[in-house]
């Protein structure tokens, strides 16, 4: 063998050690590690196609199984052996996805082991009957010397399938039916195990993808990521994937957004709604709309708006779930306790306890409440207050504005753009859930006739005393 031919023998060597351990080369993205580090029971990361979701699902539970884990990972650990599930919506799918991810492709005995799970760690692997080139199970070497073993299950074995094991991982690629899910639950709940989700939202809002966008509990977590997130989505690709795409389906299987109801409330490209943040001058008047809540959260957005070109901006929001009336209370005066407040109806209820409406406590913390609850801007010629508190208004004047490029968010209020990626009506009516900041940039939109600019107390210059200026 000649020193060509060793070269060329080294190099065959060392990428098939590379191809054969992709665990240590693994580099994830900030959305693959964001979702690896959350600590929660139960986490969904409900992305876009093509982006490595199904990867990283793959990558996560060869580290579990193997108990290998990276120095970076601050996330859930077994320091013992585990028993897991992974699963798919057939046994076609959950073999061409799952197994291929984390063993290697199916149909190719050389391809073992350059899946997620490195090939020196694949122990004994039992075949599925009836399904060709498919897995039934197999065991793990965990770094411990013990061994884990993984079982690969199918949705479409229907959820009596699902019963009797007591697992500690559960990794499920693709959306799986509520019955699957609630099973997959009970298979962990007595290890404290977790169950993890990778999939794009290909059903629209259904009950699982709505209780996390909607109603996310503790010991959950959601990661959302999109084309955006992942490096090797180029513009050359994007544009390939696009054209083949039906227009309605674009923004879900670009961004991970699932097909709502009867559609999203403002349906515009998200780089029309936002611009970066700017310098706001003084002489631009400002105003903050709040909406209260206790389970849900209180929020609050404050916008500044340049007269001259009729341009309101959202520079600011705020959200806070279950806290007392002085922690929101000294969050909104820090942002400028000149501003004024719009509220809602709501806050003239009175509180069982100290008989102040929640507008009082406000005022009594010297938060800079208006006068007056909120309502539309009246007609022409009627008086004040006669506008009513039609959502609708407010939404039309909001969608009119974005249309016109007449609002804008600043790029770093990711609350207020998470909930108006997911703001959707369903029948023809808005889904009053998860709209919290948006309520509150609602009122603070219609209020925008209230706003004020900071009063300056003069200040004599010492050179002049016959001239005041404004500091």
């Amino acid at each position: 063998m000649n020193d060509i031919e060793r070269a060329v023998e080294i190099a065959r060597e060392l990428q098939y050690r590379k191809d054969t351990n992709r665990m240590a080369f693994y580099e994830p993205y900030e959305y693959q590690k964001k979702f690896h580090n959350a600590i929660a029971q139960q986490r969904l990361l409900m992305a876009g196609n093509r982006i490595g979701k199904s990867f990283c699902g793959a990558m996560e539970m060869a580290f579990h199984l193997t108990g290998q884990y990276p120095d970076w990972w601050n996330g859930r650990r077994f320091n013992r052996p585990i028993r897991a599930w992974a699963g798919g919506a057939s046994n076609e799918t959950t073999r061409d996805i799952c197994q291929k991810e984390l063993v290697g492709q199916p149909d190719d005995p050389s391809a073992r082991g350059t899946g997620s799970i490195p090939l020196k760690y694949i122990g004994e692997t039992v075949r599925k009957a009836g399904v060709p080139n498919a897995m039934n199970s197999l065991v793990i070497k965990h770094v411990t010397g013990g061994w884990s073993r993984l079982a690969f299950k199918a949705y479409e074995m229907g959820k009596e399938k699902w019963m009797g094991e007591s697992l500690d991982v559960i990794w499920l690629d693709e959306e799986p039916p509520s019955s699957i899910y609630t099973q997959s639950l009970t298979r962990t709940a007595d290890k404290g195990g977790i169950v993890y989700m990778t999939f794009t939202p290909e059903n629209g809002m259904t009950e699982t993808v709505a209780q996390f966008v909607n109603d996310l509990r503790d010991g959950q977590a959601l990661i959302q990521a999109g084309w955006d997130d992942a490096p090797h989505m180029t513009d050359t690709v994007r544009d390939q994937i696009l054209a083949a795409l039906p227009p309605h389906e674009r923004k879900m299987r670009e961004q991970g957004i699932p097909q709502l109801g009867s559609g999203l409330v403002f349906p515009l490209p998200e780089s029309q709604m936002v611009c970066d943040p700017i310098e706001i001058p003084t002489y631009w008047p400002r105003i903050c709309g709040i909406d209260f809540g206790w389970d849900h959260p209180t929020a609050a957005a404050w916008i500044a708006w340049d007269r001259d070109s009729d341009i309101i901006y959202i520079y600011d929001t705020y959200a806070m779930s279950q806290e007392a009336v002085p922690i929101h209370a000294s969050a909104i005066k820090s942002k400028g306790n000149w501003i004024p407040v719009m509220w809602p109806m709501d806050g003239r209820q009175a509180d069982k306890g100290s008989g102040k409406s929640l507008t009082e406590q406000y005022r009594s913390e010297g938060v800079n409440m208006t006068r007056e609850h909120f309502s539309n801007p009246p007609q022409q010629g009627q008086k004040e207050g006669s506008g009513g508190n039609s959502v609708e208004a407010g939404v039309q004047e909001i969608y009119t504005r974005l249309m016109t490029n007449r609002l804008k968010i600043f790029n770093n209020q990711s609350k207020l753009l998470e909930e108006l990626r997911m703001y959707h009506r369903k029948d023809g009516k808005i889904v009053t859930k998860h709209d919290d900041v948006i309520s509150a940039m609602r009122y603070a939109v219609m209020s925008v006739r209230k706003a004020r600019i900071k009063d300056y107390e003069p200040v004599q210059l010492e050179s002049d005393s016959s001239f005041n200026v404004f500091m």
